[in-house]
């Protein structure tokens, strides 16, 4: 693996941001080294203060930056360049039958699917209920379950996910199956079962816990529909707290002293600041350092 700097990720609006997960998804899953840094989706500049960090002619997120600094925009050329950099990682599917479906796959999701992106942007808030899918939406379900099965028949692994073990085409789908439980949409079994795989992946859990800290002005994609819970894994129940001893001296992310407390599962833990007190607030499981000081 090259050594050196990380990679620089700029991503935006976790909640939302279904291009952002991508990005992140391709480095936190294969334990990949970055630098992650936030920028405003909706402050109306997103051009001008990537430009402001260098990224110019970047318009969109995530946009990369090497550890030779160079630039690169767009999912697909950085899923190419990150196999390319860490060959060893196995980003792509080893069977050459399944490596070229996974490339199909990706190329399809990240051209493709107008309908479902539009009708269903991706929101991690809640489920809308009583969603009506229209005739192009319900084409492109049918078109992921067509897909989906194609791969079955290239996979050289049984596992949860597209091509048996996880690789980048999850990367790229992952989006979806938030599109999917985000609106209840109604999908085949195959679907079904690979967006309950995803709700439950750690990467998600954790993606998800760091959304639900992030405000906004009002909510961009809203909808005058009921709006049910996550359909997610049901968090440990937490809150933050004010007083009372916590079973550790040292933030269990950071390693500083504690400043601020949390109660988890009636366990008193202790973090360093704000954030990561209420990241781990919101899905205690999401994060196995914290889950190490509960189950003392």
């Amino acid at each position: 693996m090259p050594q050196g700097h990380p990679h620089a990720l700029f991503i935006a609006a976790r909640t939302y941001s279904s291009w952002s997960l991508r990005g992140w998804l391709m480095f936190e899953t294969f334990g990949l080294p970055v630098k992650t840094h936030m920028v405003d989706l909706y402050g109306g500049n997103l051009a001008e203060e990537l430009a402001g960090h260098g990224l110019a002619p970047a318009r969109l997120v995530p946009v990369l930056r090497s550890p030779e600094g160079h630039v690169l925009g767009e999912t697909l050329a950085m899923a190419e360049h990150l196999a390319g950099y860490f060959p060893e990682a196995g980003l792509w599917p080893a069977d050459p039958g399944a490596r070229m479906a996974a490339r199909w796959l990706v190329s399809e999701m990240h051209a493709g699917f107008a309908a479902l992106r539009s009708a269903c942007p991706m929101q991690l808030l809640c489920q809308y209920q009583g969603f009506e899918a229209s005739d192009t939406v319900a084409a492109d379900l049918a078109r992921l379950d067509q897909l989906f099965a194609y791969a079955e028949t290239q996979r050289s692994a049984e596992g949860p996910w597209i091509f048996g073990d996880w690789s980048l085409a999850d990367c790229f789908y992952a989006p979806v199956a938030m599109r999917i439980a985000g609106y209840g949409l109604t999908v085949s079994p195959r679907l079904a079962a690979y967006t309950r795989a995803m709700l439950a992946h750690p990467a998600i859990r954790r993606w998800r816990a760091l959304a639900l800290i992030e405000t906004f002005a009002h909510d961009p994609y809203a909808m005058d529909l009921p709006r049910g819970p996550w359909p997610g894994p049901a968090p440990l129940p937490a809150r933050a707290v004010s007083q009372g001893t916590p079973v550790n001296d040292a933030c269990p992310f950071s390693g500083q002293p504690v400043t601020d407390l949390a109660e988890i599962d009636g366990t008193t833990v202790g973090f360093c600041n704000p954030t990561c007190r209420d990241k781990s607030v919101n899905d205690a499981e999401a994060w196995p350092s914290v889950m190490a000081l509960i189950a003392r």
